[in-house]
């Protein structure tokens, strides 16, 4: 007998490689996605945001005011990551992980839809800011738990194998897509 559930019995050793499989292959395509969001609106911060929210600044000036809110999203992970790890803990983190995919898909996509400063003024900085603090929260919430997820379902005896994948993967939301995007350039 491999791994256990808590209050179930135990797993079969087949079992046990069927959930750690998706476990794992749950927490990468989760990181993929999360660090994806997080390698675009980096690309679009230093591309755009400045000219769309900061106009009135000068233009260095206007980059690092949006390089600022950027800094937000980093800022709030650690704030995720000890709200979802509390509630990983309570209720499960399969179900910490959804909602934290949630809530960075929702703010990614709201982001999209954020006015500018020659629509709202300075209203859409804000929003902007408080949209990435939530992408933050969720990234922070999603990266522990993803890890530990998938650390839990893992092998006790060769666990370094597992924790060098999951930190190999971590990587991939900016090398993956950026692969695939160029893979058509010629």
């Amino acid at each position: 007998m491999a791994a256990t559930q808590s209050g179930a019995m135990p797993l079969s050793d087949e079992n046990a490689r069927r959930q750690l499989r998706r476990a794992v292959i749950a927490s990468t395509i989760g990181t993929t996605i999360e660090w994806y969001d997080f390698f675009l609106y980096s690309t679009v911060t230093g591309l755009v945001f400045a000219k769309l929210y900061f106009p009135q600044s000068a233009p260095l000036v206007g980059t690092l005011q949006a390089f600022l809110i950027y800094a937000v999203g980093f800022i709030a992970r650690p704030v995720g990551a000890a709200i979802f790890g509390h509630y990983g803990d309570r209720i499960g983190r399969k179900a910490t992980l959804i909602v934290t995919l949630l809530l960075m898909g929702v703010a990614t996509f709201a982001v999209a839809f954020v006015p500018t400063y020659s629509q709202i003024g300075i209203w859409g900085a804000v929003l902007l800011t408080v949209l990435r603090f939530i992408q933050g929260v969720g990234v922070g919430g999603e990266w522990g738990g993803s890890v530990l997820m998938s650390m839990e379902w893992g092998s006790h005896q060769r666990p370094s194998r597992l924790r060098r994948l999951l930190a190999a993967v971590r990587g991939a939301g900016g090398t993956v897509p950026g692969q695939l995007g160029g893979a058509g350039c010629e």
